[in-house]
C-alpha cells in the first residue's frame, strides 16, 4: 500500500494517537469489574505485599511474594508483546481503503483501522491480566524495579531462610546494577566464604543477552579469533535490534499517562492532548536507543551503540574471510553515516577483494537495519515537527540523525548540541590516563641480590617494574616441583581446562590447599611454608619500591602453571590470557575501563613471580587501552618479578604458550584490610593449631583500618533485633 504524500503525516500521527485509545479505555474501565484470581495480578501490589512481609519477619511469605512480583512483571511484558503481534492484522480491511478514499472519508477509515487494533489489544490483554494489573504503575515502583531493589530484599530473605545459593544470586543481581553499594559488596564477599556456595551461584538473573554477546565478541576480538568474533558480533547486532524492537513495542502497548497526570502543563483541547500523548509515545520509542545501550549500573549509554557493532562486525568478517558478508555489513553501516570516508575506502577495498564480481555491486544492506532506520526517521520527523510547532521538548539520542530531518528553525541549536557531544568524545579519546593509585615508582629495594632490571621508562608506562633475583634457582625448583605434585591432586579451577584458550591447560594451587596437602603428608611442609613466605617477600619489595603511603595486604595469591596441549601448536592466533585490566572492565573499542563488578575493583597492585623459562611463548606484555598497541614485553625467568598498579594505565596479557609448562606465582594486593586474603589467615591458623608459628609483621596489624572484629568476611553473622531499617539504608550487612 502506498499513501499519498499529503496524507502521510496524518496517517502516521493517527497510528500512535489512536493506539493510545486502548490504554485510555482500559484506564476508564479498570475501576469496575470483579477481581479475577486466575489472571495476572498487579506486580506493584505483589511487591508492596512482599516488602510488608519482609519487615514483618515473614520470610517464606516475603520470598514468595517478591519472586512473584518479578515473575509477574516479566509475564506482563511478554503478554503485551504477544498481543501486539497478534493484533497487527486487525483492521486491514479498513487499511486497504485508504488508497482510494479522500477528504473526511480518508480520516474515518484511518480511525476505523486504528480503533479495531486498539479494541483487539484491549481484548487480548484482558484475557490474561486483571483490570487493575493493566493500569500504569507509579514512578516509585518503576524506580524500584529499574534499580533491582526487589533483589536487595530477596538476598536478606533467602539468607534468613538459609538458602545461601539463592541469596548469593540475588545479591549479585542487585550489586551489578548498584556497584557502589558497599554493604552488598561486603555481603557478597561473605557469601563467597560460606560453605556450599560456589562461583557458579553468583549469577545475574537479569543479565541481558545482547551484553553477554557483546562481551564475548570483544574477548574473541582481543585474542584475534576473527571467526568467532564475527559470529558473536552478528548475533549481538541481531539481539540488539530485537531488544530495541521489544522496547518500542512496550512504549506503544503499555498504559500511557496524560501530560497533566505526569505533572506537566497540558492544553485543554482533545486534539492537543492527543498530540502531546502521541509525541510522548514517540519520544519513548526514541529513548529505547539509550535504554538498550546502557549497561546495568552505569549512568550513561554507550554512544552509537548499534553503528559501533556494525563497524566491528564488518572488520571481523573481512579478517575471517567472509568478504561478501563484510560488504553487506558495511552497506548497513553506511545507512547511518553515508559520507564516512574510512568506510567508503573500505567499501572500495571490499569490491576490489571480490575481484570486480558483478554480483557484489548488488549487495544490499541488511533488511533489519534498513527497517530500523526507516522507522526511527519517521519518529524523528514527527518529533521535530512537535518541537517546532507544538513547543514539545525532545533530546535526540542519536549522533547519526541526518541534518535534513531537523527543521531549519531548530537546526542551529541541534548543531551546537551535536558539536558539543563530538568534542566531548574527542577530548575523552585524547586524554592520557592518569594513575590515581597513589603509588610512586622508584623507591628502594630492601633485599640483597635483588636488582631493578626494567623501570617505568624501560617499560614505557607508569608504575611498572621488573626485579630480578627475588628467588634462587633452588627455591624456583622447589616451588615448581610443589606445583607439579599438588596439581595432580587437584587444581584451583575445579579440573577445568584453561578458561582462556583450548590450546592450553591450567593448574593452580593456593597456600591454604598446599597447607592441607602438607598436613595429609602429600607435599613437603617446608615447601608449603616457602610458598607462603614468597607472598610476604613480594609484598615487602613492592611496598617499598612503589612507596605506598598505606599498608598493603595480599588480596589473593595463586601458583599457576600453563601447559601447551599435545599436538600442532603452529600458527596460533589466540593468547594464553587475553588483554585485560585487573581492577576494571576494559572496553578496547571505547578505550574506557569501568570499575564495577565482575572486575575485582578492590585490587590496587598486581605482581607475577616467575619460576622457569624452559618453554616457548608465555611472555607478559603491556598495551595501550586499545588492547592492540603493545608498549612493553617481559620474558619470564626464574626469580623474575613483575609488579604494576592494577588500574587502567596497565592493560596486559600473556602470549600463547606453544611448548612446555610455564609456572608463576600470581599475586594481587589491596590497601583495604577488609579484602585481605582470608585463606592465608586460615592457613596460618592451621599452622598455629599445630603449634607452629608464622612470621608476621607487627605493623600489619596496625595498618589498614578495620579491626578483625569488623571484618565482614571473617565472622559468622550475629542475630539482630528485628528492626525496621530499610535495606537500602546500609543496614543490610549480613
Amino acid at each position: 500500500m502506498a499513501l499519498r504524500p499529503e496524507c502521510c503525516a496524518v496517517y502516521v500521527a493517527l497510528c500512535f494517537v489512536l493506539e493510545t485509545l486502548f490504554t485510555l479505555t482500559v484506564g476508564a474501565s479498570a475501576g469496575s469489574g470483579s477481581k479475577v484470581l486466575s489472571l495476572l495480578q498487579p506486580y506493584d501490589f505483589l511487591y508492596y505485599s512482599g516488602v510488608r512481609a519482609y519487615y514483618g519477619g515473614e520470610w517464606v511469605k516475603a520470598a514468595e511474594l517478591l519472586e512473584k512480583s518479578i515473575q509477574t512483571k516479566e509475564a506482563l511484558l511478554e503478554y503485551r508483546k504477544q498481543c501486539y503481534d497478534d493484533c497487527l492484522v486487525s483492521g486491514n480491511d479498513a487499511l486497504k481503503k485508504l488508497d482510494s478514499e479522500e477528504g473526511n472519508m480518508w480520516d474515518l477509515w484511518a480511525l476505523d483501522w486504528i480503533q479495531q487494533r486498539a479494541e483487539c489489544l484491549k481484548f487480548c490483554i484482558g484475557r490474561s491480566v486483571t483490570p487493575m494489573g493493566q493500569l500504569p504503575v507509579s514512578d516509585d515502583i518503576e524506580y524500584e524495579f529499574n534499580t533491582r531493589n526487589p533483589y536487595n530484599f530477596l538476598q536478606v530473605t533467602y539468607y534468613k531462610l538459609d538458602k545461601l545459593k539463592k541469596a548469593a544470586s540475588a545479591a549479585h543481581t542487585y550489586f551489578v546494577a548498584n556497584p557502589s553499594h558497599l554493604e552488598m559488596r561486603n555481603n557478597i564477599e561473605k557469601y563467597r566464604r560460606m560453605e556450599g556456595v560456589t562461583e557458579d551461584d553468583f549469577q545475574d538473573r537479569e543479565m541481558e543477552k545482547h551484553w553477554i554477546l557483546y562481551d564475548a565478541a570483544v574477548q574473541h576480538e582481543a585474542s584475534s579469533d576473527w571467526l568467532q568474533a564475527a559470529e558473536k558480533w552478528k548475533a549481538c547486532v541481531n539481539e540488539t535490534l530485537q531488544r530495541m524492537d521489544d522496547c518500542r513495542v512496550q512504549c506503544v502497548v503499555s498504559p500511557q499517562l496524560l501530560p497533566e497526570d505526569r505533572g506537566l502543563e497540558s492544553s485543554d483541547g482533545v486534539f492537543e492532548k492527543a498530540a502531546a500523548l502521541s509525541l510522548s509515545l514517540l519520544s519513548c520509542r526514541q529513548s529505547c536507543v539509550t535504554r538498550v545501550a546502557t549497561r546495568p549500573g552505569r549512568l550513561s549509554a554507550q554512544e552509537d551503540f548499534l553503528p559501533t557493532q556494525l563497524e566491528h562486525l564488518h572488520i571481523a568478517q573481512f579478517k575471517s574471510g567472509d568478504v561478501r558478508g563484510a560488504l553487506q555489513t558495511l552497506h548497513s553501516f553506511l545507512l547511518f553515516y553515508p559520507t564516512d570516508k574510512d568506510s567508503l575506502d573500505n567499501l572500495q577495498l571490499y569490491y576490489e577483494t571480490l575481484g570486480g564480481d558483478v554480483e557484489s555491486h548488488g549487495v544490499q544492506p541488511a533488511q533489519g537495519i534498513a527497517k530500523y532506520i526507516n522507522e526511527s526517521l519517521e519518529d524523528k520527523k514527527l518529533l521535530y515537527f512537535g518541537v517546532e510547532n507544538l513547543n514539545f521538548t525532545f533530546t535526540d539520542p542519536d549522533l547519526w540523525t541526518p541534518e535534513d530531518v531537523v527543521p531549519e528553525s531548530v537546526r542551529d541549536n541541534w548543531r551546537a548540541e551535536k558539536q558539543k557531544i563530538n568534542e566531548k568524545i574527542k577530548v575523552g579519546d585524547q586524554l592520557e590516563e592518569v594513575d590515581d593509585s597513589g603509588f610512586y615508582a622508584g623507591g628502594p629495594v630492601p633485599q640483597d641480590g635483588v636488582s631493578i632490571t626494567m623501570d617505568d621508562e624501560a617499560l614505557n608506562g607508569t608504575n611498572r617494574v621488573v626485579l630480578d633475583g627475588v628467588m634462587t634457582e633452588k627455591e624456583c625448583s622447589r616451588i615448581f616441583n610443589l606445583a607439579a605434585i599438588a596439581s595432580s591432586s587437584g587444581d584451583g579451577y575445579r579440573g577445568r581446562r584453561s578458561p582462556h584458550t583450548p590450546h592450553e591447560t591450567l593448574e593452580g594451587l593456593t597456600v591454604l590447599r598446599a597447607v592441607k596437602l602438607s598436613q595429609d603428608g602429600l607435599v613437603n611442609q617446608s615447601d608449603t611454608r616457602l610458598l607462603h613466605e614468597l607472598g610476604e617477600r613480594v609484598k615487602t619489595l613492592l611496598h617499598s619500591y612503589f612507596r605506598s603511603p598505606s599498608g598493603l595486604f595480599i588480596s589473593f595469591s595463586h601458583l599457576v602453571c600453563r601447559s601447551a596441549t599435545p599436538g600442532d601448536q603452529k600458527g596460533r592466533m589466540d593468547l594464553s590470557h587475553p588483554v585485560h585490566v585487573d581492577n576494571c572492565l576494559l572496553e578496547p573499542e571505547t578505550k574506557q575501563c569501568w570499575r564495577e563488578p565482575p572486575a575485582f575493583i578492590h585490587r590496587d597492585l598486581s605482581a607475577v613471580l616467575y619460576l622457569n623459562d624452559d618453554f616457548d611463548g608465555g611472555e607478559l606484555f603491556f598495551t595501550e587501552k586499545d588492547a592492540k598497541t603493545v608498549t612493553a614485553r617481559v620474558k619470564p625467568s626464574c626469580g623474575r618479578l613483575v609488579g604494576f598498579s592494577s588500574g587502567p594505565v596497565n592493560p596486559h596479557g600473556v602470549t600463547a604458550v606453544t611448548r612446555g609448562r610455564r609456572c608463576a606465582l600470581a599475586l594481587w594486593f589491596t590497601k583495604e584490610k577488609l579484602y585481605r586474603d582470608m585463606e592465608r589467615e586460615e592457613a596460618e591458623a592451621l599452622w598455629a593449631a599445630d603449634g607452629q608459628s608464622i612470621l608476621k609483621k607487627e605493623e600489619e596489624e596496625k595498618e589498614g583500618g578495620a579491626s578483625p572484629g569488623r571484618n565482614a568476611r571473617n565472622h559468622a553473622p550475629k542475630e539482630r533485633s528485628r528492626g525496621r531499617n530499610m535495606v537500602t539504608g546500609g543496614k543490610d550487612e549480613l
